[in-house]
């Protein structure tokens, strides 16, 4: 678990203001009208995500699919070097999984 907070912590160190419009404009459907205004920093917008399913240590496919939309490879390398490393999951093991974009991901490392 000390390993998902430090990933949550090095990624929200590394969104800036204009980068978390950007994020929550793409995840913009799973933001209840009126819950957006809320969302004021990367903490809040991880906390968020948690509170509502979209997010948690296991399962980090919807934060790779919007970082991918964003444009933010950097961070998309960060989340798929956690998964890979820290919870042992492969390409190969996420065959299933429709939001996760590995391929795309593979060219930043």
């Amino acid at each position: 678990m000390a390993e998902y907070r430090s990933l949550l912590e090095e990624l929200a160190q590394n969104i800036t203001a204009e980068d978390l419009e950007q994020l929550k404009s793409a995840c913009r459907e799973d933001i209840p009208s009126g819950e957006g205004d809320a969302i004021a920093t990367g903490h809040h917008w991880f906390a968020f995500l948690e509170r509502h399913s979209k997010l948690d240590r296991a399962n980090l496919s919807y934060i790779e699919h919007i970082f991918e939309i964003s444009r933010r490879p950097d961070l998309l390398t960060k989340v798929v070097q956690y998964r890979t490393q820290v919870l042992k999951i492969s390409e190969e093991d996420e065959v299933d999984t429709k939001l996760t974009r590995i391929p795309s991901a593979k060219k930043y490392k």
